[in-house]
């Protein structure tokens, strides 16, 4: 897997219906959600994600198609430039990806959201094709926004999209690109007069001669009735955090003015605060190794499946079966990707290759999907159990109690069910490639059946137990039924591939 970040920009700050709508999305894909902020001002949300690359590039194809629908930029208004409900979308090399690697993925999704949404997409940063796209406000600024957009789009060459339509949608435009990690740090200052903010950000940015590395602007802030200087750090180790404040705070001294805060927006990496305490304590021998939290992490990436095997096997009722049968399930999804990419262009299977292409990715989504059931499982145990601690000392609470304990057991079981039918796809997958899949992998094809069937059974025993509790006869005797077809189905398939396996015996 080629770790990497994501930070898209959208155009929405007011509404937290509209951004969780778009965020909903985004978690129906197998990557994280590390951190969400929202400013009213700007009227924007700076969302980042991390995860393997085509999965980045696929969330966010959902993600600006979902923008482009909660997002009307013709009555959108903020302090921040912006082009589109989807603003800004950088791809950020992390541990073992490449630079080259993040191009690759904005060029792939700039072609998809141009061709299939028909929103225009620029590329910018290290994916740029021309040098004057290069950097960010050189496309969009102060005096280039979406309002001016809308006539360059079809006037100027020099705004000629590199993907989709030279015309513009209410949902704007969608700048993609690639670059190394940018710090998003603003200072606010006790004046609600722009003028001292704006001075300063001409002061400090690099393109007007101040510190190389340095974009700034001068904002108001109209819900502190104060200013803010807004700054991203292109370059943090060229240019530390610590030299940038102490600079606009130098500023705004030989003003009258002082810095009432500072924010940061999104995440920043370990190396910067490193620089922050080195410089301030002046303890310069200072190594983020030295962190506790830095050595338990490090310990925990080298070794991710120990963490969940330990909680499994505490004395919480959760995680339990439902969530482990999910996530064999998905381990049985992974050798099906596996045995399909072995057949794959292999010597005597050249006539299965595009069968293949199309199992290993739809096994795949099932993978995640699957992968995504085991946390959602302990979810639904959890809002059970909070439901069974309500209060009953009232028969008004007592009938409320019920209702809301049904209603939780509903949901608890339809979690396992859709478990077991996602695993249950998978066995079809399972028997074909013990047939027609590279030899050399057959057993790892009957491996994941075994596994599949594990899930199935583990799961239905899960709704089965629950389905005892339900008083909705109509409910509980729906999925007996299905329950009972699902098995009948899953046994049949088994059954082929078990003979098949070992009927040399």
């Amino acid at each position: 897997m080629s770790l990497v970040e994501c930070v898209p920009n959208f155009s929405e700050g007011r509404n937290n219906e509209n951004l969780n709508k778009i965020l909903d999305v985004i978690r129906n894909h197998p990557v994280d959600i590390i951190d969400v902020e929202m400013n009213a001002d700007h009227n924007r949300s700076v969302v980042t994600l991390v995860g393997d690359g085509d999965n980045l590039v696929d969330a966010m194809f959902d993600a600006i198609k979902k923008a482009s629908e909660v997002i009307k930029m013709d009555s959108h208004t903020g302090e921040h430039p912006r082009f589109g409900a989807t603003d800004v979308v950088p791809f950020i090399p992390l541990m073992n990806s490449s630079m080259e690697y993040c191009i690759n993925l904005a060029k792939k999704l700039g072609r998809r959201v141009g061709e299939e949404l028909k929103i225009p997409v620029f590329l910018y940063g290290e994916a740029a094709q021309t040098g004057s796209r290069k950097n960010l406000p050189d496309i969009r600024n102060e005096k280039v926004q979406y309002e001016q957009l809308k006539e360059m789009i079809i006037t100027n060459e020099n705004y000629k999209p590199d993907y989709g339509p030279s015309s513009l949608p209410t949902a704007g435009a969608t700048i993609i690109g690639a670059r190394e990690f940018l710090i998003a740090f603003n200072v606010d200052l006790n004046s609600s007069n722009p003028k001292g903010a704006k001075e300063i950000a001409k002061r400090v940015r690099e393109k007007t001669g101040g510190l190389k590395n340095v974009r700034a602007l001068g904002f108001n802030l109209k819900e502190t009735g104060e200013t803010q200087v807004s700054m991203n750090l292109v370059n943090f180790r060229e240019t530390p955090v610590p030299q940038v404040f102490e600079f606009v705070k130098r500023e705004a001294e030989a003003r009258g003015l002082s810095v009432t805060r500072t924010e940061l927006i999104g995440v920043i990496p370990q190396a910067a605060l490193e620089e922050m305490y080195r410089f301030y304590f002046r303890n310069y021998d200072f190594s983020i190794d030295q962190v506790l939290e830095k050595k338990l992490l490090d310990s925990f990436m080298k070794d991710g499946m120990k963490a969940y095997l330990e909680e499994l096997s505490s004395d919480k009722p959760a995680p339990g079966g439902g969530s482990a049968s999910a996530l064999v399930g998905a381990i049985g999804s992974a050798l099906i990707v596996m045995v399909a990419g072995l057949t794959i262009n292999k010597k005597g299977y050249e006539s299965k290759t595009q069968e293949m292409l199309r199992i290993k990715d739809e096994a795949r989504k099932i993978m995640w999907s699957l992968y995504r059931q085991s946390s959602k499982d302990t979810e639904a145990y959890n809002n059970l159990s909070s439901a069974l601690s309500l209060p009953k000392n009232t028969q008004e609470e007592k009938e409320e109690r019920t209702k809301t304990i049904q209603t939780r057991l509903k949901e608890a079981t339809e979690v396992p069910w859709e478990t077991a039918t996602l695993a249950a796809s998978m066995i079809e997958f399972a028997v074909y490639l013990s047939k027609e899949g590279n030899r050399n992998a057959v057993s790892d094809a009957y491996c994941a059946s075994m596994f599949l069937k594990s899930s199935v059974d583990g799961s239905l025993q899960n709704v089965k137990i629950n389905l005892g509790l339900i008083k909705d006869e109509f409910f509980v005797n729906k999925y007996k039924a299905k329950m009972k077809e699902l098995l009948e189905e899953t046994d049949k398939k088994i059954e082929i591939i078990s003979e098949a396996m070992w009927n040399d015996l």
